[in-house]
């Protein structure tokens, strides 16, 4: 049985996903300790445990200690089964993250899949929607699989109650290289805002506007219906030849438009300065893939710990290791071993 403990490295929530999706895969059992002890509340959260009990209805697994604030579990996977299935994290937890969990399994399995996922979908400390949607899939599918995704109702924090749902079409992972992003296509800033004043948005967009030398006809307000709120979110996008950027600022109290317009807009202007195919979030989601493909690799800009520790997870399961090597004109090559 494989030992982890999940204090080390970035010690978040996703040791935890990552260590699902690889025992399901692989099919060795797993001992996990010390779950986000570093977190300000440690243990599983609700989109935690509610990716925990994915991975056992998909995997047909047994686990000891799911519960809210559990610091330690054992998991005992079994054969991932292709099904309709439905999960609802109950909160404004990241349904995004739960896709994460059990996505790559469900390519495994012996058919297609269907998923209805509810919870978040527009909240902090994960991506949006739109990035699974419009960032990641499209680098899965050049891989092989054909996964499709769609928004059917938002989510926002605290709140929650959006709604995805998801198709998956299960097939080999094929290795490739994703090295050069291409000339940039169209660039876009949305505000989208719900049950919120609208001067909000407008203010977020003013201060993009001053940040990013883009087109007038770039900045959008997207008003979604009031019951749907409280919540905001600042989308910044940028399509390329061989892959789309989006960068979020979600809207929390304390917070002023104009602070998250310009950590959104700082965060998108260093990725439009560098060489780079995939910006960190990016480059956090490709590892698994990448190694369950057994080969290929990325450009990235600098490695967040995240990727370092999701890297470590990997190798503990399937004994492949990435390499990050820093390259002449400043962004990093990731390689799968």
């Amino acid at each position: 049985m494989i030992t982890i403990d999940g204090s080390e490295g970035e010690g978040g929530g996703q040791v935890v996903r990552n260590a699902l999706a690889l025992s399901l895969v692989t099919g060795q059992p797993f001992r996990i300790a010390n779950i986000r002890a570093g977190r300000e509340k440690p243990g599983l959260m609700r989109q935690h445990l509610t990716a925990v009990e994915a991975a056992c209805a998909i995997g047909n697994a047994e686990c000891d200690g799911v519960a809210i604030g559990s610091s330690e579990i054992v998991f005992r996977p079994g054969t991932v089964r292709a099904g309709d299935y439905r999960f609802a994290v109950g909160t404004a937890g990241s349904t995004g993250l739960v896709l994460q969990t059990i996505l790559m399994p469900l390519l495994t399995a012996d058919g297609p899949s269907r998923l209805t996922l509810e919870g978040g979908t527009h909240n902090m400390m994960a991506p949006p929607f739109e990035f699974i949607e419009r960032t990641f899939l499209p680098i899965l599918g050049r891989m092989g699989p054909g996964v499709e995704a769609r928004l059917i109702r938002h989510g926002f924090y605290p709140r929650g109650g959006g709604r995805i749902e998801v198709d998956i079409q299960p097939a080999a992972l094929t290795p490739i290289d994703c090295l050069d992003r291409g000339e940039r296509r169209r660039v876009s800033a949305t505000a989208v805002i719900a049950g919120l004043p609208f001067d909000i948005a407008d203010r977020e967009l003013a201060t993009a506007r001053k940040c990013l030398d883009w087109p007038e006809e770039a900045f959008a307000v997207r008003q979604l219906p009031e019951e749907l709120g409280p919540g905001n979110a600042l989308m910044l996008e940028a399509a390329f030849d061989q892959v789309t950027e989006i960068v979020t600022g979600f809207g929390r109290l304390g917070v002023t438009a104009e602070t998250l317009a310009k950590k959104a807009a700082g965060r998108m202007a260093g990725y439009l300065a560098s060489p780079a195919f995939a910006g960190p979030y990016l480059a956090d989601q490709l590892l698994l893939p990448f190694a369950l493909a057994g080969g290929g690799g990325f450009t990235s800009v600098k490695p967040s710990q995240h990727a370092r520790t999701a890297a470590d997870i990997i190798a503990l399961f399937t004994g492949r290791r990435f390499t990050f090597e820093q390259q002449a004109d400043g962004a990093h090559l990731v390689r799968a071993g």
